[in-house]
């Protein structure tokens, strides 16, 4: 039986996993999302998919649109093709999600994150504005949290900003184009996470109340 020195008693030792509590949430609401669909009915899973996924010809097909698609830029970032999709979107919510919250807060990280999830579904829209093809996943606002990241990293002067940029949009496209990065034949929407890198880059500083004031 162990016996614990008096510094061990005085400085309880942290978790491995000490998450700021919006970022913790986000993971949470992404997997409880998907365990619950792993639950249902495949043919009721495939309807909750289709109706609260991002899908451009909702908006341009005549006839086609749904009240749910007002819903649908927020909640299609909540749902995931397979299990290998969640995990690697979740593992970038820990690397990147605590980061920006550590930094700006956990209101401003959430709605920030949100609002580069948006932003990547627009994007998508703009360039595919009848695609039947449903668009899933945390990835545009992950991609958005990255790009808060470089940008904080550049102001503080660890790095350049813009060559990391575009080493970021040239391993984007590769690996959009290629499907290096996909499993179970799922299709990485690359112009949907540009959008959501561009966004971030640009709305971080609204965001950041101590670059704004050190400006």
């Amino acid at each position: 039986m162990a016996i614990s020195s008096g510094s061990d008693l005085a400085h309880p030792r942290q978790p491995i996993f000490n998450l700021p509590p919006v970022t913790k949430g986000l993971l949470i609401a992404n997997v409880a999302v998907h365990v619950v669909r792993l639950l249902l009915p495949p043919q009721l899973d495939d309807a909750l998919l289709l109706e609260f996924a991002f899908i451009p010809a909702r908006y341009t097909i005549p006839g086609a649109f749904h009240w749910t698609a007002l819903l649908d830029p927020v909640t299609y970032q909540f749902l995931h093709g397979s299990l290998l999709h969640l995990g690697m979107n979740m593992l970038a919510l820990l690397a990147f999600g605590s980061g920006v919250e550590r930094r700006i807060g956990g209101w401003r990280m959430l709605i920030f994150a949100l609002l580069c999830g948006i932003a990547a579904a627009a994007t998508h829209f703009a360039v595919y504005p009848t695609s039947p093809d449903p668009v899933i996943g945390f990835s545009g606002a992950l991609s958005g949290l990255f790009g808060g990241i470089l940008r904080f990293i550049a102001r503080r002067g660890g790095t350049r900003l813009w060559p990391m940029v575009v080493v970021w949009l040239v391993m984007n496209v590769v690996t959009g184009e290629t499907g290096m990065a996909g499993g179970d034949g799922e299709i990485i929407a690359w112009v949907a996470h540009t959008g959501g890198f561009v966004a971030g880059l640009a709305l971080f500083g609204l965001f950041d109340r101590r670059e704004r004031d050190a400006a």
